[in-house]
């Protein structure tokens, strides 16, 4: 752990780790607001730091100057951190920050460390990705692992993915290594609505990690975003007949299917080039959606 730097030394359970980061599998940003709102909410302290100096391309991920009342000037470095709690589900480790551009399999053994210290008992990473699905609808969730007994205590499904990865991929790799049970939770995000965050999305993952974890969370903000959310998304929508449309038709493939995301029953996804009655999509399909938009993003 030698680019760790400790905060705090509590004493701490066999924690869950909690993990999101920053960038391109953060699709309206609802991975990085929901552990946000999980630090908040269950009034996580400042645990540790990984050091950016060897993991960062501070060309890519700017720091940022900061004045003091005194007009004094500090750089503010784009920092992965870490909190801890203690909920009455469990302790909790959430690491959020920038996706490390650099030394992945160095930054991995840090995270590893830091769960072998506290005797971790599983890690769970969250992710949102920009998919045909709408915004007025409830939010499609795709949680995955590897481990049998995780597949079958949490209702996931079996990880088939070959292809290009990010940090979440080589962190589950790294957590393999160690025996450390890992799930991983994604939000589908109305790609029509890319630039505008979703605090539905992260409203969907935070209510999904806390069933996994039994650790509840107060989610009055989340909600009361997510409507103001609904609202916007619609208001610009209803200026755009061909949007109109096309979220209309979205939302009729949505509604034909009767979505069930926590059993796991069909998910609707239309397709952005055609959408047919015959384009419904089941979850092995949005499993699919998954994997590609990670194959995209490494082909960027």
């Amino acid at each position: 752990m030698d680019h760790v730097r400790w905060m705090a030394q509590p004493t701490l359970h066999r924690p869950t780790i909690i993990a999101a980061f920053t960038g391109w599998n953060d699709a309206g940003d609802a991975a990085s607001n929901s552990v946000r709102h999980l630090i908040e909410a269950w009034k996580a302290q400042p645990l540790a730091e990984i050091d950016p100096e060897e993991f960062t391309d501070f060309a890519t991920v700017r720091p940022h100057v900061r004045l003091d009342a005194g007009m004094t000037r500090s750089i503010v470095w784009p920092t992965v951190g870490l909190w801890s709690a203690s909920t009455p589900g469990g302790d909790v480790i959430m690491l959020l920050g920038p996706e490390p551009s650099l030394r992945w399999r160095l930054f991995g053994e840090q995270v590893m460390a830091v769960a072998g210290k506290f005797e971790a008992t599983m890690l769970l990473t969250l992710g949102a990705l920009l998919a045909d699905v709408p915004h007025s609808r409830p939010v499609q969730l795709m949680g995955t692992a590897t481990d049998q007994a995780m597949i079958e205590r949490f209702d996931l499904q079996r990880s088939r993915y070959e292809g290009p990865t990010g940090i979440v991929g080589v962190l589950h790799d790294a957590a393999s290594r160690i025996d450390l049970p890992s799930a991983s939770l994604w939000a589908a995000v109305p790609a029509y609505a890319s630039q505008v965050p979703s605090p539905k999305a992260a409203l969907a993952l935070v209510e999904r990690t806390c069933e996994m974890l039994g650790c509840p969370a107060s989610t009055a903000r989340l909600v009361s975003d997510a409507g103001e959310y609904d609202a916007r998304v619609s208001a610009f929508v209803g200026d755009d007949d061909e949007l109109i449309g096309y979220v209309s038709r979205l939302e009729s493939l949505a509604d034909s299917g009767e979505l069930d995301d926590d059993d796991d029953d069909e998910v609707e996804e239309a397709v952005a080039s055609e959408v047919t009655d015959e384009s419904r999509l089941n979850s092995d399909e949005l499993m699919a959606e998954v994997e590609r938009f990670l194959r995209d993003q490494g082909n960027a």
